[in-house]
């Protein structure tokens, strides 16, 4: 199985899924990630184009990641580039991946850019219905990119609501926090939500609700028996 992950930014993929992408590795899948901006240009304590390539390298190594794909859309101006380019953007990753499963952001996450890939990502991952050269999709999953998710404060819109449960285990959870601790200037202390008690503790609760040691939760909006 061909997994990808498409995210707005450097560290929303550990952020939102990197447990389940180090077990997927473990497993012998191919796991993959698409990150539309590679800039950072917005963020408080803002690491050199060179810097941030190391710590994206060192990150990706650490789980296991086979390709990264990387834009160049403008960080937090996602609004101001025409949807379709970002949908074609993603549809070449997908090819590309030769991805059977997407995870992406939830429509309903704060950040502005992550409505704007999710949308994007939506659109894209029917691409299998136009072009016979792509594996059809299985399964599109939104993720929870803490700081970001849990801000979606807009009633108008459906708030993340999971329904699957990926049992992770400490392994798991560390090797998560051992891939953003590669991203310099993303961890927070407690009790921030990006800090390691924080993420642990989330991890330990998704795996409470479903039974499990440990867990990622995810929203399964599409699926394809399999």
């Amino acid at each position: 199985m061909s997994y990808l992950v498409v995210v707005a930014h450097p560290d929303d993929e550990i952020l939102g899924a990197g447990a389940t992408m180090y077990k997927l590795a473990q497993e012998g899948h191919s796991v993959n990630v698409c990150i539309l901006s590679g800039e950072v240009n917005a963020r408080n304590y803002r690491p050199t184009n060179e810097e941030l390539n190391e710590d994206l390298h060192n990150s990706m190594e650490i789980i296991g990641v086979d390709k990264v794909i990387l834009g160049d859309f403008p960080n937090i101006k996602f609004n101001t580039v025409p949807h379709l380019k970002i949908v074609q953007f993603i549809e070449k990753a997908i090819i590309e991946a030769n991805a059977d499963v997407v995870f992406t952001h939830h429509p309903a996450d704060a950040n502005n850019d992550h409505l704007h890939t999710s949308l994007a990502c939506q659109a894209a991952v029917r691409l299998f219905q136009r072009r016979n050269d792509t594996p059809s999709l299985k399964e599109l999953l939104f993720m929870e990119v803490p700081s970001s998710t849990e801000w979606g404060l807009n009633k108008a819109m459906n708030q993340f609501s999971p329904n699957t449960f990926i049992k992770v285990g400490e392994v798991g959870v560390d090797k998560k926090l051992e891939a953003l601790a590669q991203y310099r200037d993303v961890m927070r202390d407690y009790p921030h939500p990006r800090s390691r008690e924080a993420i642990k503790g989330l991890a330990a609760y998704r795996g409470g609700q479903a039974g499990m040691v440990y867990a990622e939760a995810f929203e399964s909006v599409f699926r394809r028996g399999f």
